[in-house]
């Protein structure tokens, strides 16, 4: 699909209802409204009937809270009243609507001019709120598009994740990074579109290497005219656009007229772009060949657990695909776990002219309508019974029963080596959240310390943390000294943010409804440290000093003799170190690990040095924006010669005035202030 736009302060949202608020808090400027009416003391039904009298007859959105004020569920209604006089009857209902009820202590409430607003309202509340008693999506990485720039004379071909927000052509989604860049690197061969950015192609002066192994056309220093790089570029969108074989036809009309006119070097340049083309179309898995823009949704439902496949094919080419695991209640059916989850999904999303679903929900056509007034055209929700549409939904659905299949065995293996992580460490149930601690720095410099977390579902990189080291007291590589800053400035802000550490107990002790809980306790069961005793004592310090020692279960790791792995030593309070056999499973998941904390470290100070290296002087100076800069840097080269010019060289360049050049002569000469 593409997406054109046409003005930089445009993005994505702007497809979205005016209706729709960005704050989640109003709709079409009415607020949430708490009924005027006093419930001390009430609960459950009580709290649900002395709401039910004042509700209007009309459509709109409620929220359900528990005393603490937590929002437990989002729903909306064609008719308040209705609705919610079904939950004050307390009869005739679920285990899990049972629970909530009574967990209900107050309820709030907005009222929409259609039911279409308000299921448009209800997903965007709770892919924010996230209520526990709903279904929720949890996954929601942005997706990735191919963008070809239109702010400039030579447009340019670049993946593009977030806010559509730069003015060009834009097509997607892609299920992956890795679509995208195998997508851009057979484009590049098809039609030679530069990939370089516009400063990189304002400074050249002869072509690049990507010219010369033919993957670029050279627009930056005249190797192609601007008609024939525009022919390019309009070669690619129609491409892009569904337009293929049109584009086939043309390069095959092309490369036959070269190969009669004995012009074969040119008829070779014509062949290896159609044979580009074909590499684009010929690795797409599913390729069907009625279906010109779908995305196809299928869910597998088993074990108390949900897979939700999605298969996005736009311009009749598969571009990608991508397994969802929501968080619902084993009881809901189905369909209903897919319906909420669609409109959760395209909340911030395009939709495409048609969706093909494997299972029939209650609101699908309310749902379509919702989605077509978003996107100001009309969007087809459908289940299909025969033909080529029922047989893609039906290879979906195998492709969602074979991910719900790896996932149960990984989750099952997952709650083995925690709880044999349980037994080893004598803790009194299986962790559900552990965190691994880390540092990384080259001679004490661009010192990061790393944070990772897992949990029953292995790594949750959502949880991930950098630490900075920002301490001026620490020597350069006292590694003890920046394991306490991590420490210090990790459960300070949890003390504040989460108060003290309770008892972490298991799902089924804590609550039977734990499946509909998003997210994972505050505080961790168990702390892995990177290190020996020296770090280990340097944490218990902090953990002490916050009065939290007690509470918290830390143990390190430290690398064996010779660093080699499989002879790690444990070190934990109150016992003597130890190892554990060589062939351990418990040994390996530990080794995961702090591999994994290593790896985050690492990166994290590679990213920090990388971004010192690359600092420019002309960053430092207040009011040298990127215009100016790049102004001065093109009139001398580079920052060093800025920083010896004079004030009379400095006005020379084009957008620097006399003020502005005082202010950059200062900023290098301190003496002269």
């Amino acid at each position: 699909m593409i997406y054109e736009e046409t003005d930089a302060d445009e993005d994505e949202q702007d497809a979205v209802d005016a209706s729709l608020p960005a704050d989640a808090a109003s709709v079409a400027g009415i607020e949430w409204n708490e009924s005027p009416v006093a419930t001390p003391g009430l609960k459950g039904a009580e709290v649900i009937q002395a709401f039910v009298r004042h509700l209007p007859n009309q459509p709109g959105v409620y929220r359900m809270m528990n005393e603490a004020g937590d929002v437990l569920y989002v729903g909306k209604a064609r008719s308040l009243k209705k609705r919610v006089t079904n939950y004050a009857q307390g009869r005739g209902h679920s285990n899990r609507i049972t629970r909530m009820i009574a967990q209900t202590a107050n309820m709030e409430f907005v009222t929409t001019r259609t039911e279409t607003e308000a299921l448009l309202l209800e997903a965007n509340l709770i892919k924010r709120l996230k209520p526990r008693f709903n279904v929720l999506m949890r996954d929601d990485k942005s997706f990735p598009y191919i963008l070809v720039t239109g702010d400039h004379e030579a447009p340019a071909i670049f993946k593009h994740r977030g806010a559509r927000s730069r003015k060009g052509s834009y097509f997607g989604p892609f299920a992956s990074a890795g679509a995208v860049g195998r997508t851009i690197n057979a484009l590049q061969r098809a039609f030679l579109l530069r990939t370089c950015t516009d400063s990189v192609y304002e400074s050249r002066t002869r072509p690049c290497l990507l010219y010369q192994i033919k993957r670029c056309s050279g627009p930056c220093t005249g190797e192609i005219d601007a008609e024939g790089y525009a022919r390019l570029v309009d070669e690619a969108k129609d491409f892009l656009s569904g337009r293929s074989q049109a584009v086939k036809a043309q390069l095959a009309t092309a490369m036959q007229s070269a190969s009669e006119d004995l012009d074969f070097e040119r008829a070779a340049v014509y062949r290896d772009r159609l044979s580009a083309l074909s590499h684009v179309q010929s690795h797409q898995g599913i390729n069907p060949q009625t279906v010109e823009e779908a995305d196809v949704f299928a869910i597998h439902h088993d074990a108390g657990m949900a897979c939700i496949q999605v298969f996005f094919f736009r311009t009749g080419q598969n571009w990608g695909n991508r397994a969802y695991f929501p968080k619902a209640d084993p009881s809901l059916a189905p369909g209903e776990i897919l319906g909420a989850f669609i409109g959760q999904f395209y909340d911030d999303k395009p939709t495409p002219r048609m969706i093909l679903i494997s299972d029939e929900f209650e609101d699908r056509r309310l749902l379509e309508e919702a989605l077509s007034v978003r996107m100001d055209r009309k969007t087809s929700i459908s289940v299909p019974q025969r033909g080529e549409k029922r047989e893609l939904v039906e290879q979906v659905l195998n492709n969602a029963r074979e991910a719900h299949g790896r996932n149960l065995a990984e989750t099952a293996s997952q709650a083995r080596l925690l709880q044999g992580l349980a037994e080893t460490f004598n803790l009194a149930h299986p962790p559900r959240r552990i965190e691994v601690y880390d540092n990384s720095h080259i001679m004490g410099t661009n010192a990061v310390g790393g944070m990772i977390v897992a949990g029953p579902e292995g790594f949750v990189k959502n949880q991930y943390r950098k630490f900075n080291i920002k301490s001026t007291d620490i020597t350069p590589g006292d590694d003890f000294g920046m394991m306490r800053e991590v420490m210090q400035r990790r459960f300070s802000r949890l003390l504040k943010e989460h108060g003290d550490a309770g008892p972490s107990l298991p799902d089924s002790a804590e609550d039977p409804d734990a499946v509909s809980q998003p997210g994972m306790p505050a505080w961790p069961d168990l702390v892995l440290i990177d290190g020996g005793k020296g770090q280990m004592s340097a944490v218990r310090t902090i953990l002490e000093e916050l009065g939290i020692a007690d509470k918290i279960t830390a143990i390190g790791v430290a690398k064996g003799m010779d660093r080699e792995a499989g002879r790690e030593r444990f070190f934990v309070e109150g016992k003597p170190d130890f190892t554990l056999p060589p062939r351990d499973p418990v040994l390996y998941f530990i080794q995961r690990l702090r591999d994994e904390a290593h790896r985050f470290a690492i990166g994290s100070h590679r990213a920090r040095r990388k971004k010192d290296m690359v600092t420019n002087p002309l960053d430092e100076i207040a009011g040298i924006g990127p215009t100016r800069k790049r102004a001065l840097l093109h009139h001398f080269g580079t920052a060093k010669a800025v920083s010896r010019a004079g004030i009379d060289d400095l006005v020379a360049v084009e957008g620097i005035s006399r003020a502005v050049a005082e202010l950059v002569y200062n900023h290098f000469h301190e003496e002269n202030r």
